[in-house]
């Protein structure tokens, strides 16, 4: 059983999880519509447990994601690629294989209170991930080999800092990009 309490979007979310096997308590954030209740549980969670953020690839799952972590600083962070959580064109977790959730759950970030400058721009210019036709897929692939989601260079870069990735893991994630393609 995972000990911290599962941060998701909604009943569908829940249902996915439970179908992929995985032993974990979870509350409902029922998308942007946080009422006073279910910020106090998510509170009490924090609090006792500790919590795992887990939301859509989407432009609302980063803002239920940033709402939350501006409230919940240590909440540590789940992703699941875009490309993972796509099917019956829909996008989502519930949309997302197991094996996708439970990479996911495996590669669980928590963001530092003192952010690294390990990474420059120039580190994601250099490495392909900006200014380049094919920058953003390049992203989309390092986010989800680093557990770190996708984002826009600047937010990228933030994330690179903020979840303390090493120069080591950046590295083994360029090779492995490199490998593939």
């Amino acid at each position: 059983m995972i000990k911290e309490v599962l941060v998701v979007e909604g009943r569908s979310d829940v249902a996915r999880i439970r179908a992929s096997h995985i032993d974990v308590d979870m509350i409902t954030t029922d998308g942007f519509n946080l009422k006073l209740h279910t910020l106090e549980q998510i509170r009490c969670a924090y609090e006792k447990r500790g919590i795992i953020i887990l939301t859509d690839p989407d432009r609302a799952g980063e803002q239920i994601r940033k709402f939350l972590t501006d409230r919940f600083p240590k909440a540590k962070h789940a992703f699941i690629p875009r490309k993972d959580a796509i099917a019956n064109n829909d996008l989502g977790v519930e949309q997302a294989s197991p094996e996708a959730i439970r990479l996911a759950l495996s590669k669980v970030r928590c963001a530092t209170y003192e952010p690294q400058t390990t990474f420059t721009m120039q580190d994601i210019a250099a490495a392909g991930l900006n200014g380049t036709p094919d920058a953003a897929d390049r992203r989309a692939e390092v986010g989800a080999i680093l557990g770190i989601g996708y984002g826009n260079a600047k937010q990228f870069l933030k994330r690179l800092n903020h979840y303390g990735v090493t120069r080591d893991e950046w590295d083994a994630a360029l090779r492995q990009i490199h490998e593939v393609k």
